[in-house]
């Protein structure tokens, strides 16, 4: 009996995402590398390998150490390599293939004077999300950055990698198609113009809206989507699933009512869903509201949706009819905003059967 906020998986939902993913970059001969930031689960992850996944991405060193400990042998860190961990990828690189991702000149130094084993690296590359990487237009940082790598010993060139995370700022999916496209366009006349000097460029693309809503990866080399093994609710309203492909959900039990609001109280704070949040309607929106029966959530039976957060309290706005049908004690499920957030937070799952999936520490 669930009596506390519990991050419920739905393993049949899971499943099923992996392998329409699986399939796809199979159909389209890309190499499929999922990102597993998301599930951070060495069981999750071993899921993949039925369907034919012998490589990953991971975010961080720490998760990188994680899943090679738990017999991955061909990881990217798909985060601008930190020199300060350099032991520890060092350490790595003697165990397994492991690839690394640089932007800047001093990061390439310090790494080739202080590694003994040969890393893998790609030059991390902005096609407009303008968070890291050195923008693909910016021929000339991109040649000096290659000079640098071309005499390098243990850094191994091997392409270019992007996260076009700006696909998670769209409303539909003609938006997301079209960055998709701009985001190729750029890669693959970064790749033309470096190739003479640099024939074997592997160009490496990532994010879950362009991976899910499109078939053609021409092009690309190899695709890093993460949040697809779960999806969530901006994942949704975005257009690169239905709510029915949701795989996880925080359960919540009511713990106060305020009729003359028309909001129920949960517990079910920041602390488990986080406060990443969506507008609709020029509404603050933390997730949506479904019925929970027997560990199970109802799809597309909308009882409202979380409008307020603190650190425990979730504030709920409900129309009237959902609201009088509600009662103290209910267990509520709620489709998170940002699914990856919420598992890190909560840092184990229930399956829908019953059983705990544990999660890196």
């Amino acid at each position: 009996m669930l009596t506390q906020p519990t991050l419920l998986l739905d393993k049949a939902k899971c499943l099923s995402n992996i392998e329409r993913m699986a399939q796809k970059a199979l159909k389209a001969n890309v190499t499929f590398r999922p990102h597993f930031k998301t599930h951070q689960s060495a069981e999750v992850g071993s899921w993949f390998r039925a369907y034919g996944v012998d490589c990953i991405t991971v975010s961080s060193v720490k998760m990188a150490l994680y899943f090679a400990n738990n017999g991955w042998t061909d990881i990217t860190i798909a985060f601008p390599a930190n020199i300060l961990e350099w032991s520890t990828i060092n350490e790595l690189a003697a165990k397994i293939n492991l690839n690394i991702v640089v932007e800047s000149a001093e990061t390439i130094h310090y790494l080739e004077k202080q590694l003994t084993n040969p890393v893998g690296t790609y030059i991390k590359t902005d096609t407009g999300y303008g968070r890291t990487g050195v923008a693909a237009e910016d021929y000339g940082t991109m040649q000096q950055l290659l000079k640098e790598l071309k005499s390098c010993k243990n850094l191994i060139f091997i392409g270019f990698l992007c996260h076009a995370g700006h696909t998670y700022n769209t409303q539909s999916r003609d938006e997301i198609l079209t960055i998709m496209e701009s985001s190729r366009q750029q890669l693959l006349a970064l790749k033309t113009f470096m190739s003479n000097d640099f024939p074997l460029i592997q160009l490496s693309y990532g994010d879950t809206p362009s991976c899910s809503v499109s078939d053609n990866f021409e092009g690309f080399d190899e695709i890093r989507p993460g949040n697809c093994v779960f999806y969530d609710d901006m994942q949704t309203r975005i257009g690169s699933c239905h709510q029915d492909d949701i795989a996880v959900a925080l359960a919540c039990p009511v713990v106060a009512k305020h009729p003359e609001r028309l909001e129920v109280i949960v517990h079910g704070g920041a602390v488990h869903l986080s406060k990443d949040v969506m507008s609709i309607n020029n509404q603050p929106h933390f997730g949506t509201v479904l019925p929970l029966m027997e560990n199970k959530w109802l799809v597309n039976q909308p009882l409202g949706y979380v409008a307020k957060l603190s650190q425990e309290h979730g504030i709920i706005k409900m129309p009237q009819q959902a609201f009088d049908k509600v009662k103290i004690g209910d267990m509520l499920a709620v489709l998170p905003v940002h699914s990856c957030l919420t598992a890190n937070l909560m840092k184990a799952y229930q399956s829908t059967d019953g059983s705990v999936i544990s999660m890196m520490v």
